[in-house]
């Protein structure tokens, strides 16, 4: 289906953002009044710029406050109106959106905002125009798209139809079934965005909270649904008022925005995509950092083995069970410090991984591989975070350890089976696109978000994982964007014994992040433990939580660069992450992080 994107979906000077959307593949564009009156373009540059680029013009709009109001005032409307329609025919856009009234002028009466809107359309119908009405959830009369529906079938206009707008009609609980009653060619425009379900006042959960399909609670697929039964043959367009993307730099917003409908489409049996491949396992882990020796440090401390080292590259291979931690200690590690790089997924099929990836405009990164090395496809998540598509030890596929020469010494089977979850932390601005890239490129279910409390404000958290847990992700984003040592990256080590872990690290020279004893007082109340359970618990600064699946229990040790370790004990099916206890550890690591200036 042709796809379209609303500029004030965008940030930027128009120019930025119909370059912007070109780049991403959309088919067509809504320009919005207030771009067209700030560019320094005429309607007739403009014109001619999005024909360059291949965009048709879709929609203008919106025009405001039209219907239903006396007759000097519309009378003021309908030449406001004609002036507005020369300039369309100027730009080349062939439908205006036309919002249902908010204002005190306008009085509750149908026919008369039908017989206005069908001489409104007269005077569209001189100048090559179709008007499109829709009805806004605020709007003062007509705030459904029904009862907008009943006024355009009243009119009986052939140049007067209805826009539908998944966010107004979604976010009042109206049943979008009735838009099937609708007949398809009636429907001139189609406008799509969804958003968290938030209690809040309509107008500002609209002006500040909408995103893209995919990304919020609405049932945005379900909607589409109905509208395609209708025989809508039109576009699928976004228009999305949200902070973030507004002041986030539009090419990649743009990307998101347009991968948000090639899932939309595919939801809707619309797109062909290449099947999801799920991933099964995480292969390894990779850490770049300017200097290896701390690090080695605590990995040994944590039981890990260097069981192996590149060919050709200065990467170290640390094992213990089936957690394999990959050290690269080459030039792109100068840069920021310590820090996690990539992560290895295992895939069942790891060129299909690859094929869906690149469908959902993920491409491939380019590599400098050497004629011996495994040939390992990488894409990038919104964080920059490399992941690669792995087959380890399968027959018949490219081992990627294949590309590295044994030590000679085993990996220890005690203590660590494997990493049990990855955290990641995304910039501010890439939150909703990072959970949707990993739902719709990887396959992997999106969990609700948690509000986590921090010292400095709030972090919110929302983990990415597939049906079995095999594969599990928690994408954060921080109050303090800016602190990376704090809101950091971290690799969770999966234990049958985190009290024995703990031990075993410290014993061989691991520092562990303190933690407050009142929080030990806490739990004291919450729960009952075992004697002595508790005083091991406060010794070793181990964390417990409980949810209706079973228990969890973990610690942290200290920072380096932007990345620290957990180990993590999961008992009887225990689904979470200990969301309860991040506030505690976040305010240990600003404590440590005070005394020591890092």
């Amino acid at each position: 289906m042709r796809t379209s994107i609303a500029t004030v979906s965008l940030s930027g000077s128009l120019t930025e953002k119909l370059d912007a959307a070109a780049r991403a593949g959309f088919d067509g564009v809504e320009i919005f009044e207030n771009d067209l009156l700030a560019s320094p373009l005429t309607p007739e540059d403009v014109r001619a710029r999005c024909a360059d680029l291949g965009l048709g013009i879709d929609l203008y709009q919106p025009m405001r406050d039209i219907e239903a109001v006396p007759e000097a005032e519309f009378a003021r409307n309908l030449r406001r109106a004609r002036h507005k329609f020369e300039l369309m025919r100027r730009l080349g856009a062939d439908t205006v959106l036309v919002c249902s009234s908010v204002s005190p002028q306008a009085v509750d009466d149908d026919a008369l905002a039908a017989e206005q809107l069908s001489r409104l359309a007269d005077a569209a119908r001189e100048s090559g125009v179709r008007v499109a009405y829709e009805a806004l959830a605020w709007g003062r009369h007509v705030s459904t798209y029904d009862h907008a529906w009943r006024i355009v079938e009243t009119a009986g206009h052939p140049a007067l139809g209805t826009c539908l707008d998944s966010f107004h009609i979604l976010s009042r609980g109206s049943d979008p079934k009735g838009i099937e009653d609708i007949p398809g060619e009636k429907i001139f425009f189609l406008q799509l965005a969804d958003a968290p379900l938030l209690a809040m006042d309509v107008l500002q959960w609209s002006r500040h909270y909408r995103c893209f399909p995919g990304q919020g609670g609405f049932d945005v697929a379900g909607l589409v649904r109905h509208v395609l039964r209708t025989g809508y043959a039109g576009p699928l367009s976004l228009e999305v008022f949200n902070d973030v993307f507004r002041q986030a730099e539009a090419g990649p917003t743009a990307v998101d925005a347009r991968r948000s409908l090639l899932v939309l489409q595919e939801a809707v049996g619309r797109a062909a995509l290449p099947e999801p491949v799920v991933p099964t396992g995480v292969a390894f882990a990779e850490l770049v950092t300017p200097d290896a020796e701390p690090l080695a440090a605590l990995l040994g401390a944590l039981g890990f083995t260097r069981t192996a080292r590149h060919r050709g590259k200065p990467v170290a291979l640390w094992e213990q069970g089936d957690a394999r931690i990959l050290v690269n200690t080459g030039p792109a590690a100068r840069r920021d410090g310590t820090q996690l790089a990539a992560i290895g997924l295992e895939s069942p099929d790891p060129a299909g991984a690859a094929r869906r990836a690149e469908a959902l405009l993920a491409p491939v990164l380019p590599r400098r591989r050497a004629p011996e090395d495994a040939p390992l496809d990488a894409v990038a998540a919104p964080d920059g975070t490399e992941l690669f598509f792995c087959a380890t030890g399968r027959p018949g596929l490219p081992d990627w350890r294949a590309d590295f020469e044994d030590t000679g010494r085993p990996a220890p089977g005690a203590g660590v089976r494997g990493i049990d979850h990855l955290a990641l932390t995304q910039p501010w601005h890439h939150f909703d696109e990072a959970a949707l890239f990993h739902r719709g490129v990887l396959g992997l279910h999106a969990q609700e978000s948690v509000d986590v409390a921090d010292p400095y404000g709030l972090l919110r958290s929302r983990a990415v994982t597939d049906a079995d847990g095999a594969v599990r992700i928690a994408l954060t984003v921080g109050a303090a964007p800016t602190d990376d040592t704090v809101h950091a990256q971290h690799i969770a080590l999966a234990t049958d014994d985190v009290v024995a872990a703990a031990r075993r690290f410290r014993e061989a020279g691991g520092s562990l992040l303190p933690v407050p004893a009142n929080y030990y007082d806490d739990l004291a109340a919450r729960f009952e433990f075992a004697d002595g359970e508790l005083e091991t618990y406060r010794e070793l600064g181990i964390l417990y939580d409980r949810d209706a699946h079973g228990a969890f229990r973990h610690c942290y040790t200290r920072t380096i660069g932007r990345v620290f370790f957990e180990l993590a004990q999961r008992d009887d099916g225990y689904r979470g992450y200990g969301a309860p206890n991040a506030p505690v550890r976040l305010a240990a690591q600003h404590a440590v992080r005070a005394l020591t200036g890092g």
